[in-house]
């Protein structure tokens, strides 16, 4: 949810599609078909083509230069992890500046990418998943597809799958 009234969705689709050929209407066809009639309708404000892709920076830092967030990292937005990992990395970051400026302290910065780089790798993992989990891709043949089937069942009847899924969904500890 962008807002209480305003939520940002995806749909698959080529990574080559023409948006001309995605009305509104189209777009809340093809949600309500996934997501169920009780969906509320309105004006779509924003379409564009999201690329599947995943770049990790190492180290994400040089020097006194300090990458976060996109810069050092881009995830799917199928695991809804990039604010997350940026907000972590800030943090991190955070925690660093304030040791060096209070006491001149530099082992939080230069500990700083290799922090950060655990929980970065963790969720690049888990964002692949659940990309691979969720889309289908052109390469995919029907066993493929079993198979992703298969692992969409045993997610909703598998406590401690569902158990997993939740921990990395909501968020692995900053340490």
């Amino acid at each position: 949810m962008r807002s209480p009234t305003v939520s940002r969705l995806y749909l698959q689709c080529l990574p080559d599609e023409d948006l001309d050929q995605w009305p509104d209407e189209r777009v809340w066809s093809e949600l309500q078909a996934r997501l169920g009639s009780q969906l509320a309708t309105g004006p779509v404000l924003q379409k564009s083509v999201t690329p599947m892709r995943s770049f990790v920076a190492e180290p994400m830092s040089s020097g006194r230069l300090f990458l976060a967030g996109d810069a050092a990292h881009i995830v799917p937005p199928t695991g809804a992890k990039g604010m997350n990992l940026a907000i972590a990395d800030v943090q991190v970051l955070g925690k660093g500046l304030e040791s060096y400026y209070r006491s001149g302290n530099t082992e939080a910065l230069a500990a700083y990418s290799a922090t950060c780089l655990r929980r970065v790798w963790k969720v690049q993992r888990f964002s692949w998943w659940m990309t691979a989990l969720l889309h289908r891709f052109d390469t995919d043949n029907a066993f493929d597809q079993r198979r992703q089937l298969a692992e969409l069942e045993y997610l909703v009847t598998s406590r401690a799958a569902a158990q997993t899924l939740a921990e990395n969904y909501v968020g692995l500890p900053l340490s």
